[in-house]
C-alpha cells in the first residue's frame, strides 16, 4: 500500500505534518525477510548505518581486502590441534583386551552398594510444598536403596580349590620362568664377555694401526722435508752455475771487446796528442822556436850588415 506525508508552514510561523494512514504489517515470530515487505526510508540520522557512533579516534575499519587477524587464525589453529588431539587419544586410548577362546566379558559393578540392574527404571512422582524465606538444608548423602534379595551357600573343603593340585602349574611356570631367566642372565653375561674382548681386540688393532699411521705420517714428512732441502740445494747449485757462466760469458765477451779497443784508443790519444815524449815537445815547443828566433836574428843581423857595407860602397 503506498503511504504519503505532507508538511505545510502556515503565514504565522506555524509547520504541520500530516501523513496517510497505513494498516500495521504482522510480524513474524522467526523475523524471516519478506519480498513484500515495504522498505521505509527514515528521515532520521540515528537510524543510518553510514553514521559512525561513538569514538571516532579509536576505531578500525578493516577495509574489504584486509587480511584476517592473526591472533584469531592462531586461537582457531590452537583449537583445532585440541580436538585433533582429543580424537586421537579417543581412538588411541588403552582399551580392555579381547577374551581369550572361551571365555567372554561381562559387566561387573564396582560401585560400594550392589543394586539390581534392569531395563525397567522404577520412578515415582511426589509433590511437596516448601515453607517461605526457608534455607535449604544441607544435601544428605545418597544411599542407594536396596534391591534384590539376599542368598547364601555353603561350600566344603576342597569343593572349590585344592592348594596341592592348583599351585603345582604356578610352581612350575615361576620355576621355569626363573630358570630361563637365569640362563638368559648367563648368556647375556657371556655375550658381553664376548663384546668385552672383541672390543679389547679391536681397541689394540685400532691403536697400532694409529701408531703405524703415525710412523708413516712422520717418514712422509721426512722425506718430503728431505726432497725440499734436496730440491733447494739443487736449485741453488743451479743458480750458481748459471751466475759463474754468465760471469764466464761477460769476462770472454769484455776480453773480446777490450782487445782491439784498447790499442784503438791508445793509437787515437796518440794522434792527438794525448800521449807525447817530454823531450821531443820541449824541443818543438821551447828549442825549436827559440833556435829559429836565434837564426832569424842573425840572419836579419847579417843582412843589416850587408846593406851597411853595400851602402858605404856606394
Amino acid at each position: 500500500m503506498a503511504s504519503s506525508s505532507h508538511g505545510h508552514k502556515h503565514s504565522n510561523g506555524l509547520y504541520t505534518f500530516s501523513s496517510r494512514p497505513r494498516p500495521v504489517e504482522s510480524s513474524s515470530k522467526c523475523r524471516e525477510p519478506s519480498s513484500e515487505r515495504t522498505q521505509y526510508n527514515y528521515g532520521n540520522i540515528m537510524y543510518d548505518r553510514r553514521v559512525v557512533r561513538g569514538n571516532t579516534y579509536a576505531q578500525h575499519i578493516l577495509p574489504t581486502t584486509a587480511q584476517p587477524d592473526p591472533a584469531e587464525t592462531q586461537k582457531q589453529m590452537i583449537k583445532k590441534r585440541a580436538a585433533a588431539r582429543k580424537q586421537a587419544w579417543k581412538q588411541w586410548r588403552l582399551r580392555t583386551p579381547e577374551a581369550l577362546q572361551g571365555r567372554k566379558h561381562i559387566d561387573v559393578q564396582t560401585e560400594l552398594y550392589l543394586e539390581e540392574l534392569s531395563d525397567h527404571i522404577v520412578s515415582t512422582h511426589a509433590e511437596c510444598q516448601t515453607d517461605a524465606f526457608l534455607d535449604k538444608p544441607s544435601t544428605p548423602l545418597f544411599i542407594p536403596a536396596k534391591s534384590g534379595k539376599d542368598v547364601g551357600t555353603q561350600i566344603e573343603e576342597g569343593e572349590l580349590f585344592d592348594f596341592d593340585r592348583e599351585v603345582q602349574p604356578v610352581l612350575e611356570v615361576l620355576v621355569g620362568k626363573t630358570v630361563e631367566q637365569a640362563l638368559l642372565e648367563v648368556m647375556e653375561e657371556e655375550e658381553l664377555a664376548c663384546l668385552k674382548a672383541q672390543q679389547r681386540a679391536f681397541e689394540e688393532l685400532r691403536h697400532n694401526e694409529l701408531a703405524e699411521v703415525e710412523r708413516l705420517q712422520e717418514q712422509e714428512r721426512r722425506h718430503s722435508e728431505e726432497k725440499e732441502r734436496r730440491v733447494a740445494q739443487q736449485k741453488e747449485v743451479l743458480k750458481k752455475e748459471r751466475e759463474t757462466a754468465e760471469k764466464i760469458a761477460a769476462r770472454a765477451y769484455t776480453q773480446q771487446y777490450l782487445a782491439d779497443l784498447i790499442p784503438a784508443v791508445f793509437t787515437s790519444l796518440r794522434n792527438h796528442g794525448y800521449f807525447y815524449d817530454p823531450v821531443e815537445k820541449d824541443i818543438e815547443m821551447n828549442f825549436f822556436p827559440w833556435l829559429m828566433a836565434e837564426v832569424n836574428n842573425t840572419l836579419e843581423k847579417r843582412y843589416i850588415a850587408r846593406e851597411m857595407l853595400d851602402g858605404k860602397r856606394l
